[in-house]
């Protein structure tokens, strides 16, 4: 059996396609966590100002608005350093020194254990 998850842990979905949006909304509350959902970074940023106990950063990176997932994850390094940070993206592969400290990077399509298995992993540091 792995780590135990600690029900009611605030994830936080960043994601402007709707389907894929909902799609991992509903893993993450399948297993348990509380999600809040984003459409764009700004969105986010506005979430995260008013919602202190997210511990995790689920986001894409291809996304429209001011930013990308990745100066997103840059963002919230910096002004909430404790949030853990998942990004993934169809688009393109991001190495280890394009990310925030602690960051982690997974490619779609990627499956429903993958992303289980990366959050539980990030949460569990």
């Amino acid at each position: 059996m792995g780590p135990r998850i600690d029900r009611g842990t605030m994830v936080l979905v960043v994601e402007d396609e709707p389907m894929i949006r909902m799609n991992g909304v509903d893993l993450l509350e399948d297993q348990g966590y509380q999600v809040l959902e984003a459409a764009s970074a700004d969105e986010a940023i506005t979430l995260l100002e008013q919602a202190p106990d997210v511990r995790l950063l689920f986001s894409d990176i291809d996304m429209p608005g001011s930013m990308n997932g990745v100066e997103l994850a840059e963002l919230v390094h910096r002004r909430w350093p404790g949030i853990r940070l998942l990004l993934t993206s169809g688009q393109r592969q991001v190495s280890g020194e394009d990310m925030p400290e602690d960051g982690r990077f997974l490619a779609k399509p990627y499956s429903q254990g993958d992303v289980i298995d990366q959050v539980k992993d990030l949460l569990s540091r």
